[in-house]
């Protein structure tokens, strides 16, 4: 306990402050400081745990923390398979992501969640000098058109078999995210049109190896 509450003191002290939002809103990084001080205080978090205090920003919010732990290659695949389900529950049109029992009570170390939140913050505080809400949108259409293409990302970011290909998608969800929590429809759209591209490369990767597997097969 006290290894994780230095950590997460440091780890505070490293982050700049974020910007004020003149809409009453409080940022994405300050969200995440929130969490960071909340694992201070325990041995570990559970999703359960952490998607209860974020209300109506639960999606984005989780969505943005399972696609950083989606950029290390050897998390790549159970972050991808994580995100698919809040991603369902978008299409859906549900108010709040859900996960089964078993998943939502999992225990995770708090100091390792802490290490991932604590790389991310400084970046996020950067990014929302730049990002605000503008070109507002429908929100239950935005939700489902985010959440499809959350999904499709997240099986290229999981099951593609190719090194370094969870990067791209998992860094494309990332974007998709901070823009949907922030509700910022410029770059919401802006991220939406280069996820489509995404989509489609990894679909071009897919129908290659998909012919090179049938041309191996039937050459031997």
């Amino acid at each position: 306990m006290a290894n994780v509450s230095r950590f997460s003191r440091a780890a505070l002290q490293r982050v700049r402050s974020p910007r004020a939002d003149p809409h009453g809103a409080a940022p994405t990084s300050l969200v995440l400081n929130r969490l960071l001080a909340q694992a201070a205080n325990e041995e570990s978090v559970t999703i359960g745990g952490l998607v209860g205090g974020l209300r109506k920003r639960a999606f984005g919010i989780v969505l943005l923390l399972l696609s950083i732990v989606a950029l290390a290659p050897g998390l790549s695949v159970v972050a991808g398979l994580l995100m698919l389900i809040p991603a369902f529950e978008m299409i859906m049109d549900h108010p709040a992501p859900w996960f089964p029992r078993w998943i939502a009570s999992r225990p995770f170390p708090s100091r390792r969640f802490a290490a991932v939140v604590a790389r991310a913050v400084p970046a996020l505080g950067w990014l929302e000098t730049v990002i605000r809400p503008r070109w507002p949108t429908p929100v239950d259409a935005t939700r489902r058109v985010v959440g499809v293409f959350v999904a499709l990302l997240s099986l290229f970011a999981a099951l593609v078999p190719i090194p370094l290909s969870n990067v791209l998608p998992a860094a494309t969800i990332g974007v998709i995210a901070l823009a949907y929590v922030e509700e910022d429809g410029l770059l919401l759209t802006l991220a939406l049109l280069f996820a489509a591209i995404v989509v489609a490369l990894g679909l071009g990767v897919v129908w290659e190896s998909l012919r090179g597997a049938q041309w191996l097969i039937d050459w031997l």
